[in-house]
Formats: structure tokens, C-alpha cells, sequence
């Protein structure tokens, strides 16, 4: 069997990924913090605590989805898929976590998340210290 050739996923289908992302994984998280765990909007604006817990738990759902299957449901919609740099592989569980934590400590600079835009490889800099990047099949 071939090995497969793939290239990076363009930023745009990343950033549509990531915004369906939170649509499907965030939103129903954000809704249950808010309305069923607190009483409701300012009470979660004040509680940071639970801000981080709905967070933190969103980041863990997006890790067993990239490590099990090695997309999300944005990353599926669109026909991206994460994989280890090194390996052609999908990522394990704690890569997966670690990525996850460079890419919270990456959004902190606007260069680690616009890093992708002055690359010729288009890699943001948690793809770059986990050595994985999101990528598409290529025709051919």
C-alpha cells in the first residue's frame, strides 16, 4: 500500500475548522456552564473559575477527537486531518494535550497565531514546537 501524499491545509480551511469548532463543541459546553451550572450570563461573566472549567473541557474534547480519530468535526467538514510531522501519523493523547497548551500559550502573542502567515510552510508556531500540522490529501 502507497503512502499517501498530503499537504498543509491552508489557513482559511483551519480557521473555518476552528470557528466550526466552537460552534459544535463550545457552544452547547458554554450553554450548560451558563444556564444549567450558573444562573445565567453574568453570573458566568463574574466566575472565572468556570470560565476555565468550560474552556479546559472543550480542550479535552478536541484532544480525544484529534487523538481517536485525529480530526474534528470542523477539521472533518473541512477534509482536514491533524498528523505528527515526524511520523505521517496521527498524534497521541498527551501530544495532542501539549499541542493543545502551546496553541492556548501561542493565542497570548498575535505573532504565535499569525506566524502562519509569514511561513513558507504556512505552520503557526504550536504546530512548529509539537512538530504536527494540520493537513488535506493531495490530488495525485
Amino acid at each position: 500500500m502507497a503512502k499517501q501524499k498530503a499537504k498543509i491545509a491552508s489557513v482559511w480551511a483551519r480557521a473555518k475548522a476552528f470557528i466550526i469548532d466552537l460552534f459544535i463543541i463550545g457552544m452547547p459546553i458554554f450553554y450548560a456552564t451558563t444556564y444549567l451550572v450558573l444562573d445565567g450570563k453574568e453570573a458566568f461573566l463574574h466566575n472565572q473559575i468556570a470560565i476555565f472549567g468550560a474552556n479546559s473541557l472543550i480542550s479535552l474534547i478536541m484532544c480525544l477527537f484529534f487523538s481517536i480519530k485525529a480530526q474534528t468535526p470542523g477539521y472533518k467538514a473541512q477534509e482536514i486531518y491533524l498528523i505528527n510531522l515526524k511520523t505521517g501519523r496521527k498524534l497521541g493523547f498527551f501530544h495532542t494535550i501539549l499541542r493543545q497548551i502551546c496553541f492556548a500559550f501561542a493565542g497570548f502573542s498575535i505573532l504565535g497565531l499569525c506566524l502562519c502567515f509569514f511561513r513558507k510552510d504556512k505552520l503557526n508556531l504550536h504546530d512548529i514546537i509539537t512538530h504536527s500540522a494540520a493537513v488535506q490529501r493531495s490530488e495525485g
